[in-house]
């Protein structure tokens, strides 16, 4: 028993890294399948009531992808607003960071003994290496693969909810095989995740529209532009609000006075941040999920680490499923104990 117990043991010590490979190796076609999961589960509730009310499958669907073809469309008219506003500004903010570096790195210059030719601008200076044409290329890369995985994306999330890919049954006899059970957990998942993407669209949303209004108030800048990148970046858990409030503090730098505006509009963006993500959010999702702070750390890393951005922004979903599917077998309720944090309490009241 013992023999079995420790091949058993080393038999997935073997098969872990080798499943996280394929993971990493295989991201265009499983960070896709995970985005559309959720996409899928957004729309299940109304598939069901549709199918409640005798409308054929294929009505409910093209319902789904007019509903999704509207998102893109409003998506792609703020993006194109943003575009407009900042095309069409005449702040010269090139002439006032080359102004603001200069107030800040002359000093450092003189005080470390870093001689520059005389004349020559700081930003061709420390900046001269950078090579224009490969960031442009980068550039539209990036765009490439992201309208790619957006495409695919799409193409799963249909395939789902037209129910030719059934996540219910793979549940059902891969990890939990009695169907009153895989119903159950289902359900839950569903639920769970359902809560979580709605209240970070929601929180995400009104950060944004916060990060705006102070923009206009402060009167910096491109507030639409600075919404809606508080707006995306706020779905990276954690990392992505102090991302979002760094850069626009930067940004605000170049652009108001070193005075008390400046301080006063970046503790306003910095209130705004953590009211929303702070307090708003953790009161809306509740303690349905209770997960550790050290869990969400280990997982936005790994995450991160395996499927760059888009591992970052799955990481707590993901990290939401591994925990119900471990809180269902009895020899792996520790680990979703410990992910909760509720075994270091019960270790503490001890």
């Amino acid at each position: 028993m013992n023999e079995r117990r420790t091949t058993n043991i080393l038999l997935l010590i073997i098969a872990l890294p080798v499943f996280f490979y394929v993971l990493k190796l295989l991201s265009f076609i499983f960070i896709p399948l995970a985005f559309s999961m959720f996409i899928a589960l957004l729309f299940w509730p109304l598939v069901r009531w549709l199918k409640k009310k005798k409308i054929p499958k294929t009505i409910s669907i093209l319902i789904v992808i007019f509903i999704i073809g509207v998102f893109f469309k409003l998506t792609g008219e703020v993006i194109q607003l943003s575009s407009k506003e900042i095309l069409a500004s005449e702040n010269n903010l090139f002439e006032k960071a080359e102004s603001k570096l200069e107030s800040l790195i002359i000093p450092l210059e003189s005080y470390f003994g870093i001689e520059r030719v005389e004349g020559k601008s700081i930003t061709l200076h420390y900046f001269q290496e950078i090579d224009v044409s490969k960031t442009f290329g980068s550039t539209i890369d990036l765009i490439s693969s992201t309208i790619t995985m957006t495409l695919i994306t799409f193409f799963f999330a249909i395939l789902l909810l037209a129910e030719s890919l059934n996540f219910q049954k793979i549940l059902n006899k891969t990890v939990i095989r009695q169907k009153f059970s895989s119903v159950k957990v289902f359900m839950r998942i569903e639920k769970d995740l359902i809560t979580f993407i709605k209240v970070k669209f929601i929180i995400s949303f009104f950060t944004g529209l916060g990060f705006t209004l102070a923009c206009y108030f402060f009167d910096v800048s491109f507030p639409i532009f600075w919404g809606l990148f508080a707006f995306v970046v706020n779905f990276v858990q954690m990392i992505g609000s102090v991302i979002s409030v760094l850069l626009l503090s930067l940004f605000a730098f170049v652009e108001l006075d070193t005075t008390g505006i400046l301080l006063f509009f970046i503790l306003t963006i910095t209130l705004v941040q953590l009211l929303m993500g702070g307090i708003l959010e953790p009161i809306f999702m509740g303690k349905s999920f209770s997960i550790n702070v050290i869990t969400i750390l280990v997982m936005l890393m790994f995450w991160g680490f395996l499927w760059g951005i888009p591992g970052m922004i799955l990481s707590i979903p993901i990290t939401v499923f591994i925990k119900i599917i471990l809180e269902q077998f009895p020899k792996t309720k520790v680990i979703a104990n410990l992910m909760s944090g509720s075994e270091l309490i019960h270790f503490k009241d001890k």
